[in-house]
């Protein structure tokens, strides 16, 4: 199968998102103005990798399935993934880990969406040199397990699939290529 052939498969963790984005970079809450342009990151993995990008958006809905959400979801191309289970269950993690083993299965390519290293052994056996696999997440509070995988290509949320309207208050290491000083001259 040729690349361009291939779907992308999109798997958003979207928990481990917001209680990053939340807890880690804004320390609070988001507002629904500071969350991810979900829609921005199918359109990035369509326009990087050159393949019809496919969404899978989990959501634990053991207590509520939050329809409004679900609908804006799939007005934007997601696939929703309502799961439930017991309150000890972490049910996004474990069908996000079923949905790469089937995967592997594939010839598709995929880009996880999370932080968590937890995946980090279901993600080792897609970097088989055949498919393209990525992750996007914050890089400074990525799971630091994934740099330990040859061939998997890191994508920062912020800086790479530009999926917010403003800036976030993160400190960034800067590659000198791109310093610029009038960023901290004002």
């Amino acid at each position: 199968m040729h690349a361009s052939e291939r779907n992308t498969w999109l798997l958003v963790d979207g928990e481990n998102i917001d209680a990053t984005l939340g807890g880690s970079i804004l320390g609070r809450r988001p507002q629904p103005d500071e969350r991810p342009r979900w829609d921005r990151l199918l359109a990035f993995a369509e326009r990087t990798w050159g393949n019809t990008a496919r969404g899978l958006f989990f959501l634990n809905a053991s207590t509520n399935l939050p329809m409004t959400f679900v609908q804006a979801l799939k007005a934007l191309g997601y696939e929703p993934v309502p799961l439930s289970g017991p309150a000890d269950a972490k049910v996004v993690d474990i069908a996000i880990q079923r949905t790469l083993r089937a995967l592997k299965e594939r010839d598709d390519d995929v880009i996880l969406v999370s932080h968590d290293g937890d995946f980090v052994e279901d993600v080792e056996p897609l970097l088989d040199g055949e498919r393209r696999v990525g992750l996007i997440a914050f890089n400074e509070f990525r799971n630091t397990d994934y740099a330990a995988l040859p061939g998997l290509t890191f994508f920062d949320l912020e800086f790479d699939a530009k999926a917010f309207d403003a800036p976030l208050p993160r400190i960034r290491v800067i590659p000198i290529e791109e310093f610029d000083p009038a960023q901290f001259l004002f």
